[in-house]
């Protein structure tokens, strides 16, 4: 095992550092040991142990409550817990994003084993690029799934009898029809517990498990078709029992004490709306349709709650409540303008936006940032990969605009075709990512991508050169494999150093490659045919536009974890009260005298109010002790060199005038390759290092055929990375 140490003379932890990692390693036992509970009870619930033994106890203990009623049982024992693994979550990445980044392991059993679970094991199909660990857990849910659906179903209908069917005016099916129908709705309710928390972007339980939102999309893909095809076959069932009823006039039944069916189908045609528009013929020709569609989640949750009622749904509403933060969160940080420092518009179609940034706001390579420009259209958000470096560039943030769609159409002509454009307004969500990279860990860096997939990397490559210059350690040999259609796209490597970076060299200890692939020109274009220049936009700032901030400042781990326990128990302890002094001395815990509509309304009220509470104090208090601005004066001061044009082109003589530039070195390790695809095959079968780290971002088949021959046992050291660039 190699270890590489700092240079501060030893390497034994101080006591404060022993303390934090004490910490970190207790909220992970913790948060274990919340979670197998958890998922102990799922396992558990449609037993007759847990019917007839832990259920009654549990109602006994929760359920008879004057102060939470019903609600109390499913309250503490499903939604609790969730809440507490959040925050032990938070706990969790305040203490580990503090670890040194000069220890840093190479290989490693333990290393060796995780790498072989997070290896492909399919490649192609419904599913996409799917690694072993993936598989796994899929094959775990839908085990649940099928136990909690036979097992409650084959202790049900042990109790159906033709007798006991008879005594209800039904056949024997028909009773067993509807026992069905009930059961297929609970196992969907497990899918929907799960459906929202991929989405939640700056949620504390994807990142504490190594995964970003970006990565989890394809996880809320697979719950979301789960859900609606498990609620679709539930409302079928119930229409077909209804109908052999003769009581198809239940469909527009609306119980204020029981099982409200209207809103059940409300909510079931806005879930279809929203499932209508994903898939990818219809998505990729109409996303603007898809877009606003999905708005609809609010309309399908609402009615859900007022279909099942609030009891029954908090076993379902913990994902979402984590979800309902986040998202507040988001619409305050939304609300801010954003100070724009520069657009460099290239030949290849692509802008790249620079904006200021709090010194104090870190985030790692590969993280994505969600943009809006409200002069383009005042809903559409869309997500960039950011290329800088908070390590090289700490009061600066760059993102990279490809022109390909009808939003990025409008900004690349609005801002190329003129020159007298002096500000921009620009709002953000994000940036969002991983809570740390682990690259390190590798000997050699493979990153292959395809077009505007190349921006990522970037990223990476500025993150590697200011970790090898500010903390002075070793990094992997960098290997950069790109493709483009035309040679004026190869301008996107002059991103790869910052404008900042023209004033300085590459550092001549890094060892990077660039094998740059122009597969549909043969030869070099002429200096008389490149008439396109690279050119640099500055704006002028207004004194409202701010940086880019963390909207909980420098401790948002442990300020999200204040949020969600906070707004818990306010939640908590309004609900405690209402019911106390108001519902418990109409209903007295009968659950038939009082409106269940109305006590979900009220529920959903208070959840809805203790979120914008909580948040709200949270970001006004950081505001206030200036974690999430500067000064003004610091806003205009910002640097920005005087720079108009650049070379725009590796591959014309213009050669010449960046073999002179500050860049020379980066030139120097690039090769050129006309009218050729890559041999992806031997390009990483000959990259040397006994742990070689696979990165890939570019089309389908390419995304597919990296993941196959890093999956092929053809060399044992090449190590895909799951990192997802779907967003």
């Amino acid at each position: 095992m190699e270890i590489i140490k700092s240079n501060n003379g030893g390497s034994s932890p101080s006591v404060g550092e022993e303390f934090k990692d004490m910490i970190k390693r207790v909220s992970k036992f913790l948060m274990m040991v919340v979670f197998l509970g958890t998922i102990m009870l799922w396992i558990m619930m449609p037993t007759h142990t847990y019917r007839k033994k832990w259920l009654p106890y549990m109602r006994l203990k929760f359920g008879e409550s004057t102060y939470f009623g019903a609600s109390g049982t499913t309250l503490f024992m499903y939604m609790f817990p969730m809440i507490v693994l959040a925050c032990l979550g938070c706990v969790y990445l305040h203490f580990k994003k503090r670890k040194s980044p000069h220890h840093n392991h190479r290989e490693t059993s333990g290393v060796v084993v995780w790498s072989a679970l997070r290896k492909p094991m399919l490649v192609k199909g419904p599913l996409g690029i799917v690694s072993v660990t993936e598989i796994m857990f899929l094959a775990m849910f839908v085990a649940l799934l099928l136990w909690t659906f036979i097992t409650s179903l084959r202790n049900k209908f042990a109790t159906i009898t033709p007798q006991s069917a008879a005594a209800h005016g039904e056949s024997l099916w028909q009773a067993k029809l509807e026992s069905a129908a009930l059961r297929i709705g609970l196992i969907g309710n497990i899918c929907l517990a799960f459906l929202f928390l991929p989405v939640a972007r700056g949620s504390s339980l994807l990142p504490a498990v190594g995964l970003t939102s970006e990565s989890s999309i394809k996880y809320h893909i697979w719950l979301g078709h789960m859900v609606l095809t498990i609620f679709t076959v539930h409302g079928l069932c119930y229409i077909i029992y209804w109908v052999s009823m003769h009581e198809i006039s239940q469909m527009i039944k609306w119980d204020t004490k029981d099982i409200s069916n209207l809103a059940g189908e409300i909510s079931l045609v806005a879930g279809l709306l929203m499932w209508a528009t994903t898939f990818p013929a219809i998505r990729r020709r109409l996303f603007e349709v898809f877009f606003y569609t999905h708005y609809l989640y609010i309309v399908f949750m609402l009615f859900f709650v007022l279909h099942v009622g609030i009891t029954f749904s908090l076993t379902a509403l913990p994902g979402f409540y984590i979800f309902m933060v986040d998202r507040f969160l988001r619409f305050l940080q939304s609300r801010d303008n954003i100070r724009v420092l520069c657009a460099r518009i290239l030949p290849s179609h692509t802008i790249e936006l620079t904006f200021s940034k709090n010194p104090s706001l870190v985030y790692s390579a590969t993280s994505i940032l969600f943009v809006n420009i409200p002069s383009i259209s005042k809903l559409q958000w869309h997500p960039f990969t950011i290329t800088s470096s908070s390590k090289m560039e700490p009061e600066k943030l760059s993102v990279v605009i490809k022109r390909e769609g009808k939003w990025s159409t409008k900004l690349y002509q609005m801002l190329s075709s003129s020159d007298q454009i002096d500000h921009l307004a620009v709002s953000v969500e994000g940036p969002y990512g991983p809570a740390s990279t682990d690259f390190l860990r590798h000997e050699a860096l493979v990153m292959v991508s395809g077009g505007s997939g190349i921006t990522p990397f970037i990223s990476v490559i500025r993150d590697m050169i200011a970790t090898r210059q500010n903390q002075k350690c070793k990094i992997p040999k960098i290997t950069l494999i790109c493709a483009f259609k035309n040679s004026s796209e190869i301008s996107m490597l002059d991103l790869v150093l910052p404008l900042s970076g023209l004033q300085t060299e590459l550092p001549s200890d890094i060892d990077i490659k660039i094998e740059a692939f122009i597969t549909r020109e043969k030869e070099p274009r002429s200096e008389a045919t490149t008439t396109e220049k690279l050119k640099t936009l500055w704006f002028k700032p207004n004194l409202s536009d701010q940086p880019i901030s963390s909207i909980l400042g420098p401790n948002s781990w442990l300020c999200l974890g204040g949020i969600l326990s906070s707004s818990f128990l306010i939640f908590l302890i309004i609900i405690g009260i209402i019911t106390r002094y108001y519902i418990y001395p109409i209903d007295h815990n009968t659950n038939k005298i009082y409106s269940l509509t109305s006590k979900n309304i009220i529920y959903i009220f208070v959840i809805c109010v203790s979120i914008m509470a909580t948040s709200s104090a949270a970001v006004f208090w950081n505001k206030k002790n200036k974690y999430g601005n500067v000064d003004n004066k610091q806003v205009q001061n910002v640097d920005v060199p005087s720079l108009t044009s650049s070379p725009t082109s590796y591959g014309n003589n213009s050669l010449r005038e960046i073999e002179s530039s500050p860049q020379k070195s980066l030139v120097q390790c690039t090769n050129l390759h006309y009218g050729e695809r890559p041999n992806l095959t031997k390009l990483l079968l000959d990259v040397e290092g006994s742990s070689v780290g696979v990165l890939v971002c570019g089309p389908k088949k390419m995304r597919q055929k990296v993941a196959e021959i890093c999956s092929s046992g053809l060399a044992k050291n090449l190590h895909f990375e799951s990192i997802s660039f779907s967003w």
